[in-house]
């Protein structure tokens, strides 16, 4: 059977269903159970909270309209990588492969591997972080190694062995993981209104700002540092843009994709939180333990069985949303090798399944890594102002891409331009300048890490250039 495959040798597998469950299986991780609890902390007003919510979800929109118009424009496999290329430098994209290696994306996944195992614990509590399996002395330095990250590191080394076996495969386990997260959510939703076990009294003075005693910041700081626990839970929204290549018809789903999934995913957000609000009054809200407000929710339209239930829902949300980024991921670095511009073994399709293997492999290794040493969450820290600007570059890209490269076919065109890209970079840009100026030392770190790229870029670079010259 003769397989439809791209100009890399990636096989066009991914429907517009299977794409749009890459972006929101991606997007919907532990986020949404817990951040409304942490936000009620910082601005007791549930109007505000859902209202940021909204905004959160706008704003990913203005974006996913941008990129929507890049990846028809450019529908390679690399996505995000190959638009800062083409409309920057082969630094400026390289440097953006390097730090979604390194730490955006294995990262993410470490964080996200960790959260599952975490909640596998309330089904087998041995799996805890508290269980000690090994601990190891290096001069200073105390090594430990607890079960919930071994438990963290198998479900990687899992993912990333399905996702070997071809994007058919990946697609499935994305499918099937996001469609059971979103019935779990909206089960949530629609029994926590349609018992009534709640009250709509809880959303009297529906945008009366309360900030709790003691929090030294005004209202507009508040809803700042509020609305980016929000985008948070937004966040990965552009990894399906890494598989554009094994996308059927690129040009016309992957816009459609990124807009359908966004809308999705705030509808989704913006309701489970006004059914949380629903049930536990604002106040209330900022008082769960460990924040988590779904687990809260659930107790009081299950009983205890609903503890049960949200834990089964988060171990399905957070595995399906790492299968979404374990498989996009790979593709970055995949496209970077076929440049020259990281290691040639990346640039390697398995001759079967044509997926890239290696990439899937030293992926996998890396995640595992930062999961063993438990440093993916100190990495995060310093690089999420850098993750911001890379997507506010990227977004004004279209902008230098339009001017540079007026002959690429655009059979999707950014709606509301220039209006809406330009809205977006602005924001970005606030929140770029709000991170430096709240957390100087660690955004200083973030840059270095990204700047270490620079001497390796070279070196890849000038590698490319001997090659080219033999």
């Amino acid at each position: 059977m003769k397989h439809d495959t791209s100009e890399s040798g990636l096989l066009r597998g991914l429907t517009l269903t299977s794409a749009t469950t890459i972006v929101v299986g991606s997007m919907i991780g532990s986020g949404i159970f817990i951040a409304p609890s942490i936000m009620a902390g910082i601005i007791q007003s549930p109007g505000i909270i859902l209202l940021l919510w909204i905004l959160g979800g706008l704003f990913t929109l203005f974006a996913a309209v941008s990129y929507g118009e890049l990846s028809a424009m450019l529908p390679k496999a690399g996505g995000q990588y190959v638009f800062l290329r083409e409309a920057y430098s082969s630094q400026l994209g390289f440097l953006y492969g390097w730090t979604l290696f390194f730490v955006i994306q294995t990262g993410f996944i470490a964080a996200v591997a960790v959260a599952f195992a975490k909640y596998l614990g309330v089904f087998i509590p041995s799996l805890s972080e508290k269980t000690i399996l090994l601990t190891l002395h290096f001069g200073t330095y105390l090594f430990t190694l607890n079960s919930a990250q071994l438990v963290g590191i198998a479900s990687i080394v899992i993912l990333t062995v399905i996702n070997c076996f071809g994007i058919h495969t990946g697609a499935v386990v994305q499918n099937v993981f996001t469609f059971l997260k979103v019935f779990a959510v909206v089960l949530l939703i629609v029994l926590g209104f349609a018992l009534g076990k709640g009250s709509f009294a809880n959303f009297a003075n529906f945008f009366h700002p309360v900030l709790p005693a003691g929090l030294k910041m005004g209202l507009f700081a508040a809803m700042a540092v509020a609305i980016s626990k929000a985008l948070f839970a937004y966040d990965a929204w552009n990894t399906v843009t890494f598989t554009a290549e094994e996308v059927k018809d690129a040009p016309r789903n992957l816009p459609r994709a990124l807009i359908l999934g966004t809308l999705i995913t705030t509808l989704i957000y913006t309701l489970a939180t006004a059914v949380y609000f629903y049930l536990i009054p604002v106040s209330d809200a900022a008082a769960v333990p460990d924040n988590r407000i779904a687990a809260a929710a659930a107790k009081i339209i299950f009983g205890e069985p609903g503890l049960i239930f949200i834990a089964a829902a988060i171990l399905i949300s957070t595995f399906g949303c790492n299968n979404g980024l374990i498989l996009g991921g790979p593709r970055v670095y995949f496209a970077m090798a076929k440049d020259g511009l990281f290691f040639k073994a990346l640039a390697r399709l398995h001759p079967t399944f044509r997926t890239p293997i290696n990439a899937l492999l030293w992926q996998g290794v890396w995640a595992c890594l930062l999961t063993l040493t438990g440093t993916y969450s100190d990495l995060l820290t310093y690089v999420t102002f850098a993750s911001v600007l890379f997507n506010a570059l990227t977004v004004l890209g279209l902008f230098i891409l339009r001017k540079k490269r007026p002959d690429l076919p655009r059979p999707y065109k950014t709606h509301g331009y220039p209006w809406i890209p330009a809205i977006y970079i602005l924001i970005s840009l606030a929140f770029v300048a709000f991170i430096l100026q709240g957390d100087p030392v660690n955004s200083l770190k973030g840059l270095a890490l990204i700047l270490i790229g620079l001497p390796f870029f070279y070196w890849f670079h000038i590698g490319r250039k001997a090659a080219g010259d033999q």
